[in-house]
């Protein structure tokens, strides 16, 4: 079975999780640094080395539901994707990600300060569980 990769995207760094074989769990993966590595390059590596069917992208919003200009860099991101990758891009509501990983990140005992990398990659995680939990129920 192909997997699902999940981004989360930031200005400074970029959060990669990934499926299991039989999309069920989503796991930590990696993080991109934008100033020292060419993003989107290194999501098509990934991907491919992956066997990545669909791209899950978090999509920022308010708490009332709107969107804002995070939103709008966002979607600037998915479409600079979708001219390079040929892989669906699907954008998924992120809303409250990285508070759920670092409080994910608390209980585990690690130090929240000290795992800014982690926390992108578990961000990821949990966006892209979310969006392989919607596909169950």
């Amino acid at each position: 079975m192909k997997r699902a990769l999940g981004i989360d995207f930031g200005d400074s760094r970029i959060g990669l999780a990934l499926s299991d074989d039989i999309g069920f769990m989503a796991h930590p993966l990696e993080t991109i640094p934008v100033k020292e590595t060419e993003p989107i390059g290194r999501i098509a590596e990934v991907a491919e080395k992956n066997d990545v069917e669909t791209i899950v992208l978090g999509l920022p919003r308010n708490m009332d539901g709107t969107y804002g200009p995070s939103a709008e860099k966002v979607r600037a991101f998915a479409e600079q994707m979708r001219a390079r990758i040929a892989i669906p891009i699907i954008l998924w509501d992120e809303r409250m990600t990285t508070m759920q990983a670092q409080r994910a990140l608390h209980e585990a005992g690690r130090n929240v300060k000290r795992s800014r990398e982690v926390i992108d990659q578990v961000a990821a995680q949990t966006i892209l569980q979310s969006w392989m939990d919607s596909r169950i129920g």
